[in-house]
């Protein structure tokens, strides 16, 4: 029996290579949108990465922590964070980049504090005086990081 329509199209090369431009076109818009829903893409106006971190580093991430940030929003085993001497660095793994360009933001720009969300302890890092976007770590990744030491107690 001979198939017909449109599954006769996909298995043809360029039914294929549709479906694959297809795929990456959607995944290229979702991470654009999700970067804009987040706030990731609000802070890379102001806070795009120029430099490489310096001073005393701490790594934490991607895997194995997850990253909250503006309306509870998550990323979870995404998110790479640098706590160096000058600012906090923040990147996503390669294939979430879209709309995710990585972050430099400066101490000053960053206002740390404490919440709780059922059982568990957040620490808020508020990132940018204007922009004012919320993102929430665990306690384990905050104390990796040196943030811990940052808030007053």
């Amino acid at each position: 029996m001979q198939a017909n329509g449109i599954d006769s199209f996909f298995e043809t090369q360029i039914g294929q290579a549709c479906c694959a431009v297809f795929f990456v076109a959607v995944w290229c818009a979702v991470c654009f949108l999700v970067g804009v829903f987040t706030g990731w893409f609000t802070l890379a106006r102001r806070f795009k990465r120029q430099s490489e971190p310096y001073g005393e580093i701490k790594t934490a991430g991607p895997f194995f922590y997850t990253v909250y940030m503006r309306y509870w929003s998550h990323y979870s085993s995404v998110v790479r964070l640098v706590a160096a001497g000058d600012a906090l660095y923040a990147s996503v793994l390669f294939p979430f980049r879209i709309g995710h360009p990585p972050l430099r933001i400066p101490w000053n720009e960053i206002k740390l504090g404490r919440t709780k969300c059922f059982w568990r302890t957040y620490i808020v890092l508020t990132l940018g005086s204007e922009e004012m976007i919320p993102m929430r770590i665990s306690q384990r990744m905050a104390r990796n990081l040196g943030i811990l030491d940052r808030i007053a107690a």
